[in-house]
């Protein structure tokens, strides 16, 4: 199981993960951490050599309930950390979390390397074409309504059917606009109840039923803090659990925060996999 990452075969057979750079003042867990250049320089440098194969750059948080970012205000947020890295690191492949397809196109144009839609197309009519052009790994995820709404939108007929339905829909849709290179996120904490992230961690095999590669996201989210009553700053060894977790139930990228204990979850989980 292969993408395309700027010409580039990347196997995503062996697990990889995604280290997130959150540009944004209001991020759940490092909201307002990288506002100098020497600090994001330093934070890509220590992803990278921890193991990092994709770097994570968003200017829009998704939080519940996040405030409306305006395109130019995204744009402005992300550009510029894309220029940086890739001049103090240019071989890096960079994924960009957005919604936008403006934001999509621009930042392909300076050399990004993926996009991570965590509306999979459904908040830009435009996303699905412009991807299908740009010819970019596009990662779509599950949600319902927007970062402002989505947790007033749980209710399921049945989680797992209609999780499995909607990414049918999606990715039939980006397979007509010749978008190739699919990534499938489920999305937890997204619309979801904290007993459904549980449940859709737990059967998350199911979604290879999609034949795509899935990522997992579960980095310090509210379904580990929340479970052990503590907070995202002390959420590091929950999240390294559910991480194996993740791994064990079929997810080829882990995006988290912490790329050295994500790294050290694969290489356990490859060492579980030798006969």
């Amino acid at each position: 199981m292969t993408i395309n990452c700027k010409g580039k075969l990347v196997e995503l057979s062996t697990p990889k993960v995604m280290g997130i750079l959150n540009v944004t003042p209001d991020s759940f867990y490092d909201g307002g951490k990288y506002k100098d250049a020497s600090i994001v320089l330093n934070q890509v440098e220590l992803m990278l050599n921890n193991g990092a194969t994709f770097i994570d750059v968003g200017g829009y948080s998704s939080r519940p309930g996040a405030d409306f970012v305006s395109e130019d205000e995204e744009l402005n947020r992300v550009v510029p950390i894309v220029e940086l890295i890739l001049k103090e690191f240019p071989d890096t492949w960079i994924s960009i979390d957005t919604f936008r397809s403006k934001v999509a196109e621009e930042t392909v144009a300076i050399g990004a390397a993926l996009i991570n839609d965590i509306s999979a197309g459904k908040l830009d009519e435009k996303m699905l074409s412009v991807i299908g052009k740009l010819r970019v790994p596009y990662i779509m995820m599950h949600m319902r309504g927007n970062p402002k709404t989505m947790q007033q939108q749980t209710s399921y007929d049945d989680l797992l059917k209609d999780i499995i339905s909607y990414f049918g829909e999606r990715v039939a849709k980006a397979h007509q606009l010749e978008i190739n290179d699919i990534i499938i996120d489920p999305g937890f904490g997204f619309a979801k109840t904290l007993e459904q992230n549980f449940k859709l961690l737990n059967h998350l095999e199911l979604l290879k039923i999609a034949d795509k590669p899935i990522l997992a996201g579960v980095s310090r989210k509210s379904m580990i803090y929340k479970s052990l009553e503590t907070s995202a700053e002390h959420a590091l060894n929950g999240t390294t659990a559910l991480n194996m977790i993740a791994l064990e139930n079929g997810a080829s990228i882990l995006r988290v925060h912490d790329v050295k204990e994500a790294m050290e979850c694969v290489r356990l989980f490859n060492q579980l996999k030798i006969d």
